[in-house]
């Protein structure tokens, strides 16, 4: 399912972290969404997908009852990703609070492709919460 983020098309420039992305005026595409007790964490992307160098990315977090947009305060991305015989590969995204309520844009650099664990967290107004999932990086 094809939906704006908060209600809002991301428009023809998008400026995070002072990386300018030119976006042809589509819908985010929904990348994966995971619902914890009662927050339901939806990741984003013009593409739909999380690719190989440097992705823009949106969070957005919405009560699983009401379905409006919460306020979850500070909120952190990580991911890892297993690699037999070395350390994990990590990677930490970039993310500001948008304008609108329960949503946040960020960016992360992936040096090659795989699926990645990831972890989102979030602490503040709506309380503390993980969420957990895999994502592809193509």
């Amino acid at each position: 399912m094809r939906r704006p983020i908060a209600g809002v098309v991301l428009g023809a420039l998008l400026v995070t972290s002072g990386v300018m992305i030119v976006a042809s005026g589509a819908e985010p595409k929904v990348i994966h969404t995971r619902k914890t007790k009662d927050v339901v964490v939806t990741l984003l992307s013009e593409s739909g997908q999380w690719t190989q160098g440097e992705n823009a990315f949106a969070l957005e977090f919405r009560s699983a009852a009401t379905k409006q947009p919460i306020d979850v305060g500070k909120v952190s991305l990580s991911t890892s990703m297993s690699m037999p015989g070395m350390a994990p590969m990590l990677a930490g995204a970039t993310l500001s609070p948008d304008k609108s309520p329960g949503r946040y844009t960020g960016t992360i650099t992936f040096p090659d492709s795989g699926t990645r664990q990831v972890t989102v967290r979030w602490d503040g107004p709506a309380g503390t919460g993980v969420a957990k999932f895999s994502v592809a990086v193509r």
